[in-house]
């Protein structure tokens, strides 16, 4: 049975923030009502092809959750730096990364690859000792690091993490329809996907060198990242007229984004769009994204509703496990020193 059906014709939703942003409400499509995936699926066209990113309400994240997300993070930053240091992000991405760790040296957008000035705390996958892949030690799938003085962190933090993977696994079908794909194309690759919740420190910064940033101009290297509503302004976008757009906020909307990987395996159907984060307040930011991928062993290759006579595959197939540990390797200082 062929896995295509037609492609919805690309609509903006209802409602267009600042006459620029897609707001796109999933509430209908999650009470399961009719015609509410098709609608949904051609909202997403627009807002993927036209902007790459997007606001997503309705997504039943309680606002409780989102809160207590925050809450933790600040908690986890607040603690010494010694103390944090004794997680020290490893060669699986997992733990601390002290501040200015990031180069985003992938990105054409920051030429001068001066360090972001951020700093951040990663979690995977929670994973037990005899996991075959942790047995293998397989690149960026290895086991957790969780402070020890902060009751109730590890807890939350991986309730809220349960909580985003089925969300987003709901949200998968609507990508699959809008790019002319059966609703459960990609079931199996999101089966047990692949994820990172990033607890993120941005303090504040009396004045920016030239080129310097809370977190420099880049796009993301997967599938589909997720920022709950942020009380703090900072995130802006670079629209593909070439203006710069700060992201506005809506109370209980995420705003999510297409990147790389989803671009290249949409044959460049799908924006990957460059963003940044300038921390201006005289307080602290914090940013708990969630990043949302399939599994680690799926072939990334144009898919079939994006290829055709007209229009050849412009990049080689590749897996993702290999795709993400070269992201990794470009971006991180300390994964360029452990190759080194």
């Amino acid at each position: 049975m062929s896995p295509l059906l037609p492609a919805p014709e690309a609509r903006p939703p209802q409602q267009m923030l600042n006459g620029r942003m897609p707001l796109i409400d999933v509430s209908a499509y999650l009470r399961g009502e009719p015609g509410a995936l098709e609608a949904n699926a051609a909202e997403l066209r627009f807002a993927l092809e036209k902007v790459g990113f997007y606001l997503l309400a309705g997504h039943g994240v309680p606002q409780g959750m989102i809160d207590h997300t925050y809450e933790q993070a600040r908690r986890f930053h607040a603690q010494p730096v010694e103390e944090k240091l004794k997680l020290k992000i490893d060669e699986h991405n997992l733990g601390y990364m002290p501040l200015k760790g990031s180069l985003n040296k992938t990105s054409i957008y920051n030429a001068n690859g001066k360090p972001s000035v951020n700093e951040a705390f990663f979690m995977r996958r929670q994973r037990l000792p005899e996991d075959p892949d942790v047995l293998a030690n397989k690149p960026l799938r290895g086991l957790n690091q969780w402070p020890a003085n902060l009751p109730g962190f590890r807890d939350h933090c991986l309730a809220y993490m349960q909580a985003m993977q089925q969300l987003c696994q709901k949200l998968v079908p609507i990508y699959a329809r809008a790019l002319g794909l059966v609703p459960d194309y990609f079931e199996k690759m999101f089966a047990l996907p692949n994820y990172i919740h990033r607890v993120t420190h941005y303090p504040a910064v009396e004045g920016f060198q030239e080129g310097e940033f809370s977190i420099a101009p880049h796009t993301d290297s997967g599938f589909m990242t997720l920022l709950p509503p942020n009380p703090n302004d900072g995130l802006s976008i670079l629209l593909p007229d070439g203006a710069w757009f700060d992201i506005p906020v809506v109370p209980g909307a995420y705003t999510v984004n297409s990147g790389d990987m989803l671009r290249r395996w949409t044959n460049e159907v799908f924006l990957s769009t460059p963003h940044r984060v300038r921390n201006l307040n005289p307080a602290a930011r914090y940013a708990v994204p969630f990043f949302f991928d399939p599994n680690p062993d799926t072939m990334i290759e144009a898919l079939p509703s994006c290829v055709g006579p007209d229009r050849p595959a412009k990049q080689e197939p590749i897996l993702f496990d290999d795709y993400i540990v070269w992201f990794a390797r470009r971006n991180y200082v300390h994964q360029q020193e452990q190759a080194a």
